[in-house]
């Protein structure tokens, strides 16, 4: 899962994309608003966390604009800002969530969390696929209780596949959401990654639908 951190303080940006990264999600970070604006536009993110006081484009003024132009992707806003008109201004805006600084790390990790999973269609931090368990809190995946060792790597782009159950899943989006912009891989990466996690959890856990990419479940109709 990737997560664009928009921030201009640059000890909070980098203390919430840690601490994202130990969370399982890979994380990158903008400070500037027209720049943090460009890449929300023309770039995947599972989710993105957005300062209000950004330099050059204020954090209202892009996520009217993501809005207006139909980006729908999870929105978790923070702000020093702590009135109730402004939190309300930011809901109606389109923002999935409000956080207002001072805050905890670990809160708002665990609201990316929740806003992510929502987006998807669940409730709660499992996800039953086939007899295996995505625990998205622990970080694990179980069978029969018992946890199957994986890479972050694998644990990334089994729970991918798990949020997006019944769709069909091309290795271009997979690439997206898996690897930071400026990560450095291999053209068969994809292909390799699914291969181990196949040998992990089982043949048949992730499907292929031949020239269109991956999935988990059964396909929607």
């Amino acid at each position: 899962m990737r997560v664009l951190v928009a921030e201009d303080d640059r000890r909070i940006a980098e203390a919430l994309a840690a601490a994202l990264r130990a969370a399982g999600f890979v994380a990158e970070v903008e400070s500037d608003g027209e720049e943090a604006w460009y890449r929300g536009d023309t770039e995947e993110f599972d989710a993105i966390i957005l300062d209000l006081g950004l330099p050059t484009l204020d954090g209202l003024t892009i996520l009217k604009r993501w809005r207006k132009a139909g980006r729908s992707g999870p929105v978790l806003i923070l702000t020093a800002r702590g009135h109730w008109e402004e939190r309300v201004e930011g809901i109606e805006a389109g923002a999935d969530d409000y956080v207002v600084k001072p805050f905890r790390i670990e809160e708002v990790v665990a609201r990316i969390r929740a806003i992510v999973r929502r987006s998807g269609g669940f409730a709660s931090s499992r996800v039953e696929i086939d007899d295996l368990v995505l625990d998205t809190r622990a970080m694990q995946v179980t069978r029969d209780g018992i946890p199957i060792s994986l890479s972050p790597q694998e644990y990334r782009l089994f729970a991918y596949l798990a949020h997006q159950r019944g769709r069909v899943v091309s290795q271009m989006e997979i690439t997206e959401h898996l690897y930071a912009q400026d990560f450095e891989r291999e053209s068969n990466s994809i292909e390799v990654l699914v291969g181990r996690v196949r040998r992990r959890l089982g043949t048949e856990i992730i499907k292929t639908r031949r020239g269109f990419g991956y999935y988990m479940g059964t396909l929607e109709e």
